[in-house]
Parts: structure tokens; C-alpha cells; sequence
């Protein structure tokens, strides 16, 4: 009987030995697993917000790309607050990321943190925005001031014999608003266009442009056209005008062919929007990203994706690539947004009957 118990004591010992040792053993896949994600090159994408359409194909087409080459993307979303942005890059910084992709809010509030993150030997490219003076890695965006050409271009051709318009511009933060304003005033530089009313929306807010415009008619109901800074503002400006009877009779033009600036368009209540080609900024912005972390040179001229241009931060010649925007009226909406894909007929066209 009692060498029977030390049998049943021994057997038992030795399964409880055997369990903890497969329950030892467990956890090294994981570890394995955690070592080979660190491996992979670690981007930090940084976006001031979605309040904007477009940014939320920015993010998939991006994140897609750098993943389709091996890369690892961590996104955050600063909802406008620059103290968040800051935050948030600040983390990245922490993290040790290879590569930090900006979408500042406020270029010069960041100055500060991105310059400490090139000090840590992070890469730095700014999206579609730049950061002033911090001597970033590469510049990539659309042609801005182009953008602001093409709307002067298409009020000048809405209102051939010329008249009053407003300009509801972006965010004063945002240098890119400089540049489309630029391109904008040359355009209608030596025609009959007479901008009577000019105010500029904080944080890209859509509702200041609909109060924006109110106070604009309270000046004057007399007018031609409205240049807003972007789609979103567009909404809130022909919002407006429809309450005063004008939506369809003043020429309303814009940026970033969101899907229901593509609907006024066809319906007749926005003249046009200037397309930009957001997958091959995002996709190119993704390859460069991927590039720089593996210390390549984007500088060289090799390769389809090369930075040869330089454009001036304020400070520096930094590495520059830009795409051309192309602007969308009913007559080539067919062609440019439906054909290249960006919207789907069906969509477009949903209230046209």
C-alpha cells in the first residue's frame, strides 16, 4: 500500500513538473513575435485632424503603402489641438520612430519638438504643410499655389464681365493658405473680379465660413462669386447662399473635391473644385517615408520617387516634391473624378434625377 502511494505521489510530481515546463515555454512565441515587429521600420504619421475629407484617404492610402513594404505605421490624430499635436509627437519621439510624417496644425508651435526629433536623428517629412525653419527631411505636397491659380481661373471664366467677390480663406496657420491666396490674386490680377469682403477661418472651422459669408452680404448682396479655402467652407458658403436665394447665381469655387462638392457641382450650386491627387501624394509621401528610415538618398535622381527640387523653409533648401492639382467643372467630372475613381458615379450623380 505504501510503495502504491509514492507511485501515485511520484506520478503526479512528475505531470506537474511536465506542465510547468510547457507553461514556461509559452510565452517565448510572443517574445519572438514582439522582436520581429520591432525589427520593422516605425513611422509615426501625424494629422491635425479629420475634420477634412480628404484626410481620412491620406491615412489608408498611406498606411497601405508603407505596410506594403514592410514598414510599421502608427497614426495620431491631434482633433486640432496643437497642444495635442505636440504631445503626440512628443511620444513618437519617445518611441524612437524612424521616421515622423507631419500634418501640422500650427507650424510654428511645432518648431520646437520637431527640431528636438531631428536632434534624435528622426526623420522628418511634412505632408502637404511645411514646418517653417526646422529643416525637414523632404516637403511633399500638392502645387498650392497652382490650386489658388485654377480658382481664380475658373471665376474669371464664370463671370466673364467681372463684379464683387469674397475670398473665405483656410486657417491663418496654415502656410499653405498663403500660397493658394497667392495664386489666386495673380489670377484675377488685371481682370474685372473686385474681392470686396476677405476673412480667413480658424482651424479650417466650416461654420465661421457660413458666418463669414453672412456678414459678407450684409456688406453687399452684390456679388459675382466666393472663393473658399476648401470644400468644407464651400458647404457652409452656399448653405448661405441658399437661405438668400443666390445658391446657383454666384459662382462658388474651392479645393479637395469632397464627394457633396462634387453633388453641388453637378446640381449647379458650386462652379468648381480643384482635384488633387491624393493617392499619389499619400502613396509617394509612404515610399519616401520608407526610403528615409533605410537611409536611402531621395535626392539622387534615381528611381521614379526622387526629391530633386528644393524649396525654402524660411532657413533651409530642403528636399521638395510636388503634384499638380487639376480643376473639376460639370464638363470633365466624368473624366477626372468618376473615370480616375475617386467617387463612384452612383454617388456623384445621387440627386440628379
Amino acid at each position: 500500500m505504501r510503495k502504491c502511494r509514492w507511485l501515485i505521489l511520484s506520478l503526479v510530481l512528475i505531470l506537474a513538473a511536465a506542465l510547468a515546463a510547457g507553461c514556461g515555454s509559452k510565452p517565448q512565441e510572443p517574445q519572438k513575435e514582439e522582436a520581429k515587429e520591432e525589427d520593422k521600420l516605425q513611422i509615426g504619421l501625424s494629422f491635425d485632424s479629420f475634420v477634412i475629407e480628404r484626410w481620412l484617404r491620406d491615412r489608408d492610402m498611406f498606411v497601405s503603402t508603407a505596410q506594403s513594404l514592410g514598414a510599421e505605421v502608427n497614426v495620431q490624430v491631434a482633433g486640432g489641438v496643437v497642444e495635442e499635436q505636440i504631445s503626440q509627437i512628443e511620444y513618437f519621439i519617445k518611441k524612437k520612430m524612424d521616421v515622423i510624417v507631419v500634418i501640422p496644425i500650427d507650424g510654428n508651435a511645432l518648431y520646437d519638438v520637431l527640431k528636438e526629433a531631428r536632434e534624435m536623428g528622426i526623420y522628418i517629412i511634412c505632408y502637404d504643410r511645411i514646418v517653417e525653419n526646422v529643416n525637414a527631411d523632404l516637403y511633399i505636397t500638392i502645387d498650392n499655389e497652382k490650386v489658388g491659380t485654377l480658382m481664380g481661373e475658373a471665376l474669371i471664366q464664370a463671370c466673364p464681365e467681372g463684379g464683387n467677390i469674397f475670398a473665405i480663406n483656410g486657417s491663418p496657420t496654415d502656410r499653405n493658405v498663403d500660397e493658394v491666396v497667392r495664386g489666386f490674386n495673380k489670377a484675377i490680377e488685371g481682370s474685372n473680379l473686385n474681392v470686396v469682403y476677405t476673412e480667413y477661418c480658424d482651424n479650417w472651422m466650416a461654420e465661421l465660413a457660413g458666418n463669414y459669408v453672412t456678414q459678407g452680404l450684409e456688406v453687399t448682396k452684390d456679388i459675382v462669386g466666393v472663393m473658399c479655402g476648401n470644400d468644407d467652407l464651400a458647404s457652409q458658403a452656399v448653405k448661405v447662399l441658399s437661405e438668400n436665394r443666390l445658391a446657383g447665381k454666384v459662382a462658388v469655387v474651392a479645393q479637395d473635391a469632397d464627394l457633396a462638392a462634387c453633388q453641388r457641382i453637378v446640381e449647379g450650386t458650386q462652379e468648381m473644385t480643384v482635384y488633387k491627387p491624393i493617392e499619389l501624394e499619400a502613396n509617394t509621401a509612404a515610399e519616401f517615408a520608407v526610403a528615409l528610415g533605410k537611409g536611402e538618398d531621395i535626392t539622387s535622381g534615381e528611381g521614379e520617387y526622387k526629391a530633386v527640387e528644393t524649396f525654402n523653409d524660411g532657413t533651409y533648401d530642403i528636399p521638395y516634391y510636388k503634384i499638380d492639382p487639376i480643376a473639376v467643372t460639370a464638363e470633365n467630372m466624368d473624366k477626372v473624378i468618376i473615370d480616375g475613381g475617386f467617387h463612384t458615379r452612383e454617388d456623384v450623380y445621387l440627386n440628379i434625377r
